[in-house]
């Protein structure tokens, strides 16, 4: 079958990509020994497929922009053979097969100085940085003085799947509560597609199953839907009623934090009662 344009320029994209980190590796990195008539700089073609464990014809195909299969090992073993660094193993992913690399293990991950800054800046407009498994890493003033302080509470404490699903949240489930549960459990089923290999998904969701027959009743729907926003309204002690839209916001410089902002609802009396509390501070 006849490639269109467009996939014949995502080959030929590929080719050249690994043409050029070909050329970047030098025998004597990857423990070949150098000899005296090389043409070109770098690796042979034939050398990469004996390195990556196929033939030097399939190879050279590949490098021609041919439309063949490439299986996920292979990938790797190119990656591995060509000293990819993390962006670029991804970029070749996206190339040969129009996905991210699959991810064995969650790591938590750092966050941007700049991150930190931003959250601060937005005054009392309440937001933090969620991770991959749903935890709150770190919050604003704002936050703090609405949610509570996060930061010397326990994993699961921390852990928005948590908070929904067990009191004192759940006590309070209604169509709106429902539709809250609903928009966060599409993103941690999604963390949970990334990183299927990593036990403590399992453990989560075994344990969340046995103790929250809500849980249980939303899960088995297998909803994918993945709205990241919506709005919730909470009863704080001190000043009342305080309605927030929600939205959660994808920094570029990492796939496994999110930006979860609370916007005060306008006229709803919201961003005032959030002034007051941080006046208290």
């Amino acid at each position: 079958m006849a490639m269109n344009q467009l996939e014949l320029d995502r080959h030929h994209e590929l080719a050249a990509f690994l043409r050029n980190r070909r050329a970047r590796i030098l025998p004597e990195q990857v423990g070949l020994p150098r000899g005296t008539r090389r043409r070109t700089p770098g690796l042979r073609r034939a050398e990469v497929a004996l390195l990556a464990g196929v033939t030097p014809e399939w190879y050279s195909r590949l490098e021609q922009g041919r439309d063949i299969h490439v299986s996920v090992q292979l990938l790797e073993s190119l990656a591995s053979v060509l000293q990819l660094d993390a962006d670029e193993r991804t970029h070749l992913f996206f190339l040969a097969l129009r996905q991210p690399p699959p991810v064995e293990t969650f790591a938590p991950m750092p966050i941007n100085p700049s991150i930190q800054q931003f959250l601060q800046q937005l005054g009392a407009t309440p937001a933090c940085v969620i991770d991959a498994r749903l935890n709150i890493v770190e919050g604003n003033t704002a936050f703090r003085v609405v949610f509570g302080d996060c930061s010397t509470q326990s994993e699961r404490a921390r852990n928005m799947i948590w908070r929904l699903f067990t009191p004192p949240v759940l006590q309070e489930e209604n169509e709106e509560w429902e539709k809250l549960a609903r928009v966060f459990l599409a993103q941690f089923r999604a963390g949970y597609g990334r990183f299927i290999n990593d036990p403590w998904w399992s453990v989560q969701i075994a344990e969340l199953s046995r103790i929250s027959p809500a849980f249980r009743e939303l899960w088995s729907r297998h909803d994918v839907l993945n709205r990241p926003e919506g709005w919730k309204s909470i009863h704080h002690p001190l000043v009342g009623e305080l309605t927030l839209d929600f939205f959660l916001l994808q920094p570029v410089d990492s796939s496994d934090l999110r930006l979860l902002i609370y916007s005060p609802r306008s006229n709803s009396g919201t961003a005032e009662k959030i002034e007051r509390l941080l006046s208290c501070e």
